[in-house]
């Protein structure tokens, strides 16, 4: 192939590649958050990468090609299918054609990738791993409690240190009763008394005041209209979105308060008592599941009850400056999703979390996952002639239950120490002529010499301190592998 016609190698935007400790931390993550999920008994399901695009709710097409946040291609048969978006719409599509032979409720969990056809940014993919759970077909809010305390444990067990984390709660229908006691009935108005609430993190209350009222000019002269709240509706959702100020009991009392005698607001604060009273049943604390009405994200999409997921730790960004992580996943409860297939309203709640982005989470709060991931014992190769020797060794290595390879490249000693070094080898076996006829093995601790390596200020104090070697029996290696990989 000529030089003109040859492709330029690269990633397409939006898409990344992973080596060894991205793909280890996502694969400790799932198979920890597997594990508690299947205690609890959610069984997995696995659906396909491809759903009809009519199958995807919000993103049916209006046109004779979707091409609306999705990846869509025509079928043979003229009909249009799309990489699935999320992990939901599958389960809501699954769960419609099989109800008859499914237990109910259904507890499944359920991990994999998902694809949006959105503009790539720092941090945004247009492939990445969600991992969910649900349960399809119970309205009870001790459905909506056991998916909070069980995404609580999943987190801890991914790596999280119990109280690093807090799920914050609302629900939908507080926001209802609040919006009617407010006399706010237009969905516009509305969305603008959300989306002021939900910059309340960036702008404090001073900033949402002006939000919630006529607008707010910003640092740069920029004018954002506001929802045209009088000062006595802004204050009182104010004080709606103060009142998670305290334990669970204490926000549901001062809820009450501002909210109390809207039947719909009423019904969300019973929603809620019983969520408090299974969680407390369940070991979940408020400093782990917390009530906080000003989270807002996502009350479009759900109908009842609502997590967002955040991350308490102190973190930093790649320059090593202080950042907030923020969240780190979400859920609720979404009862008309299922009823798009069937006419028939079907309760549903959830939790779901993207894997990259808690593997991210737990990288800037110091607790890599995939860090400690290593190489494997790498087995120095001398001579062509003695190389079933080396494959006899690696052989007996690997049987022990201990990685290990043979070198197949073409260098020299120098060279195949820094390869295994490369792969961050836990040790390198040398076995010359000299070591086959004395049944000896020479073993290189590098991860000793790695963390030598770290202390050391310059080469002259490398030279005092190498790394460990030693040269042993052929039959005390794997004990002595052993040792090497118990202490790193």
């Amino acid at each position: 192939m000529s030089e003109q016609n040859r492709p330029e190698a690269r990633a397409p935007r939006g898409f990344v590649d992973r080596r060894g400790r991205d793909v280890a931390a996502e694969r400790a993550i799932l198979s920890a958050v597997s594990k508690v999920y299947e205690s609890w008994g959610f069984e997995p399901l696995e659906t396909g990468a491809f759903e009809y695009a009519d199958a995807l709710g919000k993103f049916l097409p209006d046109a004779d090609r979707p091409n609306a946040g999705v990846f869509a291609l025509q079928d043979d048969d003229d009909q249009w299918m799309a990489l699935r978006y999320d992990l939901t719409a599958p389960l809501a599509r699954f769960a419609a054609q099989t109800w008859e032979t499914l237990p109910k409720p259904f507890r499944r969990y359920a991990y994999g990738p998902v694809w949006r056809n959105e503009k790539p940014g720092p941090g945004r993919f247009r492939e990445f791993v969600q991992c969910d759970a649900d349960t399809v077909g119970s309205a009870r809010p001790e459905a909506d409690a056991e998916i909070v305390a069980m995404a609580v444990e999943a987190l801890e067990a991914a790596g999280l240190p119990a109280g690093s984390a807090v799920i914050r709660i609302n629900n939908r229908k507080l926001l209802n009763g609040l919006m009617s006691a407010i006399g706010v009935d237009s969905d516009a108005q509305k969305l603008a008394v959300l989306r002021a609430v939900d910059k309340l993190d960036r702008l404090g209350p001073d900033g949402v005041r002006l939000l919630l009222g006529e607008g707010r000019k910003d640092e740069s002269g920029d004018f954002t209209r506001g929802a045209g709240l009088d000062a006595s509706g802004a204050e009182r959702v104010l004080a709606f979105t103060a009142a998670g100020a305290g334990g669970r009991g204490d926000t549901l009392a001062k809820l009450a308060e501002v909210i109390g005698g809207s039947a719909e607001g009423d019904e969300g604060l019973a929603e809620l008592a019983a969520i408090d009273a299974a969680l407390s049943g369940l070991g979940v604390g408020p400093d782990r599941a917390a009530f906080d009405p000003s989270v807002v994200r996502g009350l479009e999409y759900y109908t009842g009850a609502v997590f967002e997921a955040e991350l308490l730790l102190s973190t930093t960004d790649e320059k090593g400056q202080p950042m907030r992580f923020g969240s780190i996943g979400g859920g609720g409860r979404y009862d008309d999703l299922v009823a798009r297939f069937t006419g028939e309203r079907t309760p549903a709640t959830g939790f779901s979390f993207g894997v990259s982005r808690l593997a991210a989470a737990l990288r800037a709060a110091g607790r890599e996952l995939g860090a400690a991931t290593r190489g494997p014992v790498v087995v120095i190769a001398f001579s062509q002639e003695r190389m079933a020797d080396y494959f006899a060794l690696a052989r007996e290595i690997r049987a022990a239950g201990v990685p290990a390879e043979v070198y197949l490249g073409g260098s020299g000693m120098k060279a195949q120490m820094k390869y295994a070094d490369r792969r961050l080898s836990p040790a390198a076996i040398i076995v010359g002529d000299d070591e086959l006829a004395a049944g000896t093995v020479t073993v290189k601790d590098l991860d000793l010499g790695r963390a030598l390596a770290s202390k050391v200020a310059d080469n002259a104090a490398w030279r005092t301190e190498r790394p460990g070697q030693q040269t042993i029996p052929r039959a005390e290696l794997i004990p002595a592998l052993r040792r090497i990989l118990d202490a790193g």
